[in-house]
């Protein structure tokens, strides 16, 4: 079966975590694997392994873009020749309906959430571009059901194998960090939906020796960097930029922090559960979900001292941490078993392709 995955980047967020994990995994499966994209580190990594990958521009919202992005997934088509197209996300399942056109060719939408106020009108484009849509949390199918798009399918979100992680004290001497020090770890773009300046704020309300590593960039870069000087708390704050080893800072992170206004299915919050790393996280959608099974702490949304008060009772308690850690581990192998979403998406490509 020959699958071709349409994604706006390919970068350090969770959608392309999932393509890359699918991707690779997919051979196991019967799958010849393609991924279309704006490129980013992961799918440098995918063309290293041997996985075909074909460069298309973000769409951006514009119309020039869409048509750009349009005609290079047209041009991804027509070399890969799959049978059966995945795109991920609103803006990639637009563009690869208008280049799967001409061809007919099946197209299915893993749609990963956006914000409470954009469901209307994602749904109503997932109706017209998407012979399937795959919701990766409970919540989120809810919301577009209540959108108005019926029958969207749930497969909840998965944990691929890691790398072999580098010794921990190893990354903490090269981030400067003391070996004991209680280290928290936000491994989010710094875009307005991860809500990081509530997490500086929660952070100036923890104690004066633990340090937050801030793995992601993004467009409030600078906002944050002068925020954070402005609570007086730059020298326990580390702007660690984007990142292609994430499971190494897990590895040297004590508790895993995110502070967003609204997730789909967080891989972020899973690979931490993975790594044995507790979670402090907002209270919304897919983390809930996630969490349900233990392994964190939820907060109200928008809520520094909240935030600040898990954060403590964690960073500071290697009994809790450890008790959570268990916890998150069994859930994690429980509940996102990679073996059990590679088999319900196999089984729904190939349902696709069979009544096309």
């Amino acid at each position: 079966m020959r699958v071709l995955h349409v994604i706006s980047e390919m970068g350090t967020g969770g959608a392309e975590a999932l393509v890359a994990g699918m991707a690779r995994s997919g051979a196991h499966y019967g799958w010849q694997s393609a991924v279309a994209s704006g490129g980013g580190h992961r799918a440098e990594a995918l063309r290293a392994c041997g996985v075909p990958t074909f460069t298309v521009p973000v769409a951006q919202r514009r119309a020039t873009g869409v048509l750009r992005a349009t005609t290079a997934t047209k041009a991804a088509i027509r070399t890969f020749r799959p049978q059966v197209v995945l795109a991920h996300n609103v803006s990639a399942s637009l563009v690869a309906r208008l280049a799967a056109l001409p061809r007919k060719l099946p197209l299915l939408t893993v749609f990963h959430g956006v914000a409470d106020t954009d469901y209307t009108g994602a749904a109503r484009i997932l109706k017209h571009t998407s012979r399937t849509v795959v919701a990766v949390a409970d919540a989120t199918a809810d919301r577009l059901r209540a959108a108005g798009l019926p029958d969207p399918v749930v497969i909840p979100n998965a944990v691929f194998p890691q790398p072999e992680r580098v010794d921990r004290t190893a990354v903490r001497a090269v981030h400067g960090v003391a070996p004991d020090a209680p280290v928290a770890l936000c491994p989010a773009r710094l875009e307005p939906q991860k809500r990081h300046d509530v997490l500086l704020e929660a952070w100036a309300k923890v104690d004066d020796d633990a340090v937050l590593w801030l793995a992601g960039d993004g467009s409030l870069r600078d906002e944050l960097r002068q925020r954070a000087a402005e609570l007086g708390i730059s020298d326990r704050v580390r702007f660690l930029g984007n990142r292609c080893d994430v499971p190494d800072l897990l590895a040297a992170a004590d508790v895993t922090v995110l502070t967003s206004d609204w997730e789909g299915m967080p891989v972020a919050v899973l690979e931490s559960l993975a790594a044995g790393r507790p979670v402090v996280a907002t209270d919304v959608d897919g983390v809930r979900q996630a969490l349900a099974g233990g392994g964190g702490l939820v907060v109200p949304r928008r809520d520094p001292g909240a935030t600040a008060d898990a954060l403590r009772s964690l960073l500071f308690d290697p009994g809790a941490r450890a008790r959570l850690a268990e916890e998150g581990l069994a859930s994690v192998h429980r509940e996102h078993d990679p073996r059990l979403l590679m088999r319900s998406y196999d089984e729904l490509l190939r349902t696709a392709i069979g009544a096309s």
